[in-house]
């Protein structure tokens, strides 16, 4: 089993669907990913779209994601299985 591998995400809860929308960059430059999120951001429901929606789009298992830090803001950090980064859009 690789090392997990830490990812900076900004989210926007209430899109149509939730799909991935580039990348960008924090106030340091490091690479942030965008993420559209089909759920509201009430109770949680936008944290459990995301991790769904990682899952589902990287084919990893809901378990092997943990969000680090953000819970309540738009500014998360997740981590992923090393294996899953190679999957993730291009680009940045």
């Amino acid at each position: 089993m690789s090392s997990p591998t830490q990812l900076a995400l900004r989210v926007s809860p209430n899109a149509r669907k939730s799909e991935f929308a580039g990348w960008t960059a924090d106030e340091k430059g490091r690479p942030v990913l965008l993420v559209k999120l089909a759920a509201p951001p009430v109770d949680g429901k936008a944290n459990e779209e995301l991790v769904r929606f990682l899952s589902k789009e990287l084919g990893v298992p809901k378990g092997s994601i943990s969000l680090l830090r953000g819970a309540s803001g738009r500014q998360k950090m997740v981590e992923l299985p090393s294996e899953a980064v190679e999957k993730l859009p291009k680009g940045s």
